[in-house]
Parts: structure tokens; C-alpha cells; sequence
């Protein structure tokens, strides 16, 4: 059978893709997901079906990719959570739904993207969406995607103490992060419902299943794309040990920012010089494949509560962030702050999954930390393909604090965390910091090498398939995310985004950018 679309990865923009072309009953559909498919939502594993889980990330799990790649030359390697199930990332991430700032999509459109721009976009983001708290011309109200401002329960008194610090530190409050005012100290918004994680498997794919012209499958990982005249005509793919071609009008890749540009360079899509390296003929010349790895990086301040103080409470209890702006910055809102316990309170059936942080002896249930997120970083990565076998995992680096710029500004939020702890608003909450220790903490280069050595990665790689006009040479797609010099072939996820969004999450901004593109390959 030759379908119309096929869809490479059910994660978050694969699955609403998927549900909104298959609204065309006379569109056929095919999802091709390399991890395992739970069409029946009973039989959704615990580690992804509730949301206070992050049992999903470890190495071992069958619903990880497992990928390792370099953050700074100080820690080298380390384990990279990608998700490897139908819902992608969606399945295994911290349900955050904060959307990218305004000024985010205006800086996409003046990069050359005017069909990014934030009121062009804003209609996506309400179209995905169920808010369940506001309503008003920024949120959608019938969307598949219910999001919720975490409200019930007692706020913890580390997140309290946080925000009264803020507060008496001159900040200003936001009722709505995702809304006309989104700067200032507010509640994270989230998909998590009642303990319930809220996958755009679960909500946008799962309605449609029901569809005769909508196939998806599981465990089947695509291994290049088949291309004739410089048009994807199918995908190569591989399910059990068999390996078979699927012909398809249109080709979208939906796999994320490690593997669509992987796909794209197996395929001969990329620097012919690396392609060559690797005995692939090159198709189409696009240096940018791989290029431009944004992610989004934290800093962590511990700090030893005192006894009888809460930190994360009930599993929807309220979050707060900050959305600010760095010392001398030219971007506004470039910086995120927020306040969580190193673990959670369940029992922890990975050792070291969430107590990797310093606690020097302290048990991790009374150390609560704040941390810094660089949200609009400077620096850049990269993808490079490790083989032509399309089971080796690409190499990459987030080049994590290479730019000065970056560097500066986590080394002033992490004193920024440390002065908060002094305030009044924490005396009765916090017993004294863990680390930084003071010497650190005082001295600029002792501080950036403590930086360097412990900061962490996000789940938000992006970038390496990034939009733009013809006379940016390092764009991979057109902004209709059509990969340039090819018919019949899309990408359409987080690789597209010309620069990471300032938000510190991502989910939000993908199921856009899936509405958004949408019409556009149904189009053709």
C-alpha cells in the first residue's frame, strides 16, 4: 500500500500531525514509532501513564533511546533521555506547558519566518490547548491538550519561601505565564491531571485511532529515506529483524533533534564532505544538518531545610518559576529561575537516578535546591554522524558554556539563588547552604569551573534542522518546514526551530509547531 503521509516518530509533534491529517477522512496516514505502541490506554506502563515518574529516563528502560552525548569537557559523556515510545518525550518528560515568550516568535520572524510571528502562532497554541483555569484571548478552551496551573493541595514551603523572597526582592508577580504578561514570578503551567500525565499520545493521537485511513505502528525504527529525482518517494524501515521498504507521497520526519538530522544525513541530505566520510552519495547539499544544537542548561544551589519544612507536597502542588532578565542583557526574560526538592517522595527503584546532586551526607528528602536555567542561550552545538549503520547513535556536543556571555549569566543567577536564601522569606525554612560553599561561590573562576563541572541538561534539544530563507546557508527547511531542494519531504519538531524559545520547556512550542505545519502538508 502507498500511503499518503507517512509520519517518522509518534512523539509530541508526530501525534498531533497524525490526528490532524487524518481529520481528512480521504488522507491516508502512517505512523512509524520505534519504540512500543499502547493503543489501549489500560495497559499504558506506570512509568509513563503517571506523572510524578521519571522511571522512564533511566538507562535500562525500553522507553529511552539511552543516548549519550558530551555537555562540557569537565563531565565528557552522559546519559541523554530521549524518548523512545509512542508519544515520544511526551511520555517520559516533567509536563511543563510553558509556552516560548512572545518575543520569541518575533525574533523568528525577523530572522526571516514571517509566518512565525507571535499572532500568527498564537492561534496554534489555543488550538492545542484545554486550559482548565483561564479563559481569555490568549488560551483555547476545546483544544486535546489539558493544561492546568498545579492548585490543589498546600504549597510547599520551599516553593512559598521562594516566591516571598522574589517578591521582597523587587520582582513582580504574573497571573499567567503563557499570557499577555508572562515576565515576572508565577505558577508553571503543566499537563499533569490528577497525578495523570497527559501525553500528546494519550490526547491527540489516542481520539483518532478510530480512524480507518489512520495506521500507526510500533517498533519499527526507519532507517533512511527513499529518494528518486530528489523527491522522498517511502522510507527503508526495520521491524524484527526484516527489513522492508513503504512508498508514500509525502515524507514528514518527526523524530526529534538527535535522529531527523541523523535520518536526513543517512539519506544523503547534509555536508557532502561528511556524508563522503561515511561512504553516503550525496542528494542534497545542506551544510546546516546537524548544526545548531540548542538545548537548555540549569545550575543547581542546595540548601539543607530545616526540620518539618515541605518540599514538593502533593503531586500537583504549586510550582513557581521567574521569568527575568540577566544583568546588561539585550534579550529580555533570557533567564529562569525555580525552586524543587533533588527527589520526590516516592521510593526510588533506580539507585541515583534523582540523587545524583551533592548532598554531602544529608538525606536527599531534606535538601531542596534552587535552580538557574540558562533560557536563551548564546551557544550552540552540534550532530555528526558516528556511522552509516543507522543503529549507531550520532555524535553530538551542546558545547554547554563555551560562550562568554552564557557562562556570565549562569554565574549571576547562581549568586542571585544564594542571596535569596539569605532573605528574610527563607530563615525560617532554609538551614544553610550545601554548596556552592562560599570560596566557590566568591571567586569568578572558581565558581565557573564548579559550574561547568556540575550544571545540567534539559530534555530540549533543538535547532538542528533549523528554518529560514534562502539566504541563510545554514537552514535545512523553508518556513513551510520543507527540506530545501526536495519534494515531498518535511521535518517537523523541535530541529526546526531557528533558536530555542526562552521559556526553559519546549512541549508547548512543538504541539504549535505541529498545528501550525499541519495544513501546510496537507497542502502538499
Amino acid at each position: 500500500m502507498k500511503y499518503d503521509v507517512v509520519i517518522v516518530g509518534g512523539g509530541a509533534a508526530g501525534s498531533v500531525l497524525a490526528s490532524r491529517l487524518a481529520e481528512n477522512e480521504n488522507t491516508s496516514v502512517l505512523v512509524l514509532e520505534a519504540g512500543p505502541d499502547y493503543p489501549d490506554p489500560n495497559n499504558i506502563p506506570d512509568e509513563i501513564k503517571y506523572g510524578g515518574t521519571r522511571y522512564a529516563e533511566a538507562q535500562d528502560s525500553i522507553h529511552n533511546w539511552a543516548l549519550r552525548g558530551t555537555i562540557t569537557e569537565e563531565q565528557g559523556e552522559i546519559h541523554v533521555a530521549q524518548g523512545r515510545v509512542i508519544g515520544g518525550g511526551s511520555s517520559i518528560n516533567g509536563q511543563a506547558m510553558q509556552r516560548g515568550l512572545p518575543e520569541d516568535f518575533e525574533a523568528w520572524s525577523a530572522m526571516g519566518n514571517d509566518e512565525w510571528s507571535y499572532t500568527k502562532v498564537l492561534p496554534f497554541f489555543r488550538k492545542s490547548e484545554h486550559d482548565l483555569d483561564i479563559r481569555d484571548d490568549f488560551h483555547g478552551t476545546d483544544g486535546p491538550m489539558p493544561v492546568r496551573r498545579r492548585q490543589s493541595g498546600p504549597v510547599p514551603d520551599i516553593q512559598w519561601a521562594f516566591r516571598e523572597a522574589l517578591l521582597q526582592d523587587g520582582y513582580s508577580p504574573t497571573e499567567d505565564t503563557n499570557g499577555a504578561n508572562p515576565a515576572g514570578i508565577g505558577v508553571s503551567p503543566s499537563n499533569n491531571i490528577d497525578g495523570m500525565r497527559m501525553s500528546a499520545a494519550m490526547t491527540f493521537l489516542g481520539p483518532m485511532r478510530h480512524r480507518l485511513n489512520l495506521t500507526v505502528r510500533g517498533s519499527v525504527a526507519v532507517r533512511k529515506i527513499l529518494i528518486q529525482n530528489k523527491k522522498a518517494v517511502g522510507v527503508e524501515a526495520e521491524s524484527g529483524g526484516e527489513v522492508f521498504n513503504i512508498e508514500a507521497e509525502r515524507v514528514v520526519l518527526c523524530s526529534g533533534a538527535i535522529r531527523s538530522p541523523q535520518l536526513l544525513m543517512l539519506s544523503g541530505i547534509g555536508s557532502a564532505d561528511q556524508l563522503k566520510e561515511f561512504g553516503i552519495t550525496p542528494i542534497q547539499e545542506l551544510t546546516g544538518v546537524g548544526q545548531h544544537l540548542w538545548n537548555h542548561l540549569s545550575s543547581h544551589i542546595a540548601f539543607k531545610v530545616k526540620d518539618g519544612m515541605t518540599l514538593s507536597g502533593e503531586a500537583d502542588a504549586v510550582h513557581f518559576s521567574l521569568h527575568y532578565t540577566s544583568e546588561g542583557s539585550s534579550e529580555a526574560n533570557d533567564m529562569v529561575l525555580r525552586t524543587n526538592p533533588v527527589v520526590d517522595e516516592r521510593e526510588e527503584k533506580v539507585p541515583g537516578l534523582r540523587t545524583k546532586y551533592d548532598t554531602e551526607g544529608i538525606p536527599p528528602e531534606q535538601v531542596g535546591r534552587i535552580s538557574c536555567t540558562l533560557g536563551l542561550p548564546d551557544g550552540a552545538g552540534f550532530v555528526r554522524l558516528a556511522s552509516a549503520d543507522p543503529e549507531v547513535q550520532p555524535t553530538f556536543n551542546y558545547q554547554y558554556l563555551q560562550n562568554a556571555n552564557d557562562i556570565k549569566r549562569v554565574r549571576e543567577g547562581i549568586r542571585m539563588g544564594a542571596r535569596l536564601l539569605e532573605s528574610d522569606a527563607y530563615k525560617d525554612v532554609c538551614d544553610y547552604r550545601l554548596n556552592p560553599k562560599d570560596e566557590t561561590l566568591n571567586d569568578d573562576d572558581a565558581l565557573d569551573l564548579w559550574i561547568r563541572q556540575n550544571v545540567g541538561s534539559a530534555r530540549h534539544v533543538s535547532g538542528t534542522c533549523r528554518m529560514g530563507p534562502d539566504s541563510d546557508p545554514t537552514a535545512v527547511v523553508d518556513q513551510y518546514c520543507k527540506v530545501k531542494g526536495m519534494q515531498g519531504l518535511f521535518v517537523v519538531d523541535a530541529s526546526i526551530v531557528p533558536r530555542v524559545p526562552r521559556s526553559g520547556g519546549l512541549h508547548a512550542t512543538v504541539l504549535m509547531i505541529a498545528e501550525r505545519v499541519a495544513e501546510w502538508i496537507a497542502e502538499g
